[in-house]
């Protein structure tokens, strides 16, 4: 095993203040990417998918619940798979309080390959209550990359998409997929995805903090029992 070098704690302290300063350059780099990503444009949904949820079948406007914005876990889950993909297993299984997404007017959702009747026990099995649906029999996996024909046979890939409603119009905003969902789980990481980010006065580009009606974001953080939905 290599382990780091023993040191004195002056010497620790020197090695830390110079990686800090590299640390700052790369939260910064990270901002003006976060801007980048803000700033793509975005494509209008004119499909009529139709998912299958908990509450029967609905439509990708319906998976917003009435918020400016959804985030899709494209969860690996082929119709002929017993259990979900293990990795994607993993990553809903650090995902926290979704309360706080919600406050910032976004919704979190799973979608799978999978006919609903085989993800509702394995959902069950793993404890999640991260609204899960079922896109069996509809585009909606092969228009957003997640489910490939390689080989002759269709492959499934993990990714997270994302996407704004205005009124009951669904535009596409941000896909990424594989090593992209690398760092994803929180509720800040999730928003940097999306159009509206996190809704900080500090952001750019201008207007987004306010495009919700409300207080910037870090001003709506309750604790997760005191939101009012």
């Amino acid at each position: 095993m290599s382990l780091p070098e023993i040191v004195s704690r002056e010497q620790w302290r020197a090695a830390r203040e110079e990686l800090l300063l590299r640390e700052k350059a790369a939260t910064r780099a990270r901002d003006a990417l976060n801007a980048e990503r803000r700033r793509l444009p975005m494509v209008e949904v004119e499909e009529e998918y139709v998912f299958e949820g908990s509450d029967g079948k609905a439509t990708l406007l319906d998976l917003f619940e009435g918020r400016h914005q959804l985030v899709v876990h494209h969860f690996m889950f082929a119709p002929e798979w017993d259990a979900g993909c293990r990795g994607c297993s993993g990553f809903l299984d650090q995902i926290g309080q979704p309360a706080h997404l919600k406050a910032r007017g976004t919704t979190l959702v799973a979608v799978s390959r999978a006919p609903y009747t085989r993800l509702l026990p394995f959902k069950a099995r793993m404890g999640w209550t991260v609204p899960w649906y079922s896109s069996y029999g509809s585009d909606f996996n092969h228009d957003f990359e997640v489910t490939l024909m390689q080989e002759g046979e269709w492959v499934e890939r993990p990714g997270v998409s994302c996407f704004l409603r205005d009124r009951d119009r669904v535009f596409h905003t941000y896909s990424t997929y594989e090593r992209g969902l690398d760092g994803l789980g929180s509720t800040t990481s999730f928003l940097d995805l999306t159009a509206l980010g996190r809704q900080e006065e500090w952001e750019k580009p201008e207007g987004r903090a306010s495009a919700l009606g409300a207080p910037a974001g870090s001003a709506r953080v309750r604790y997760h029992d005191e939101y009012e939905d």
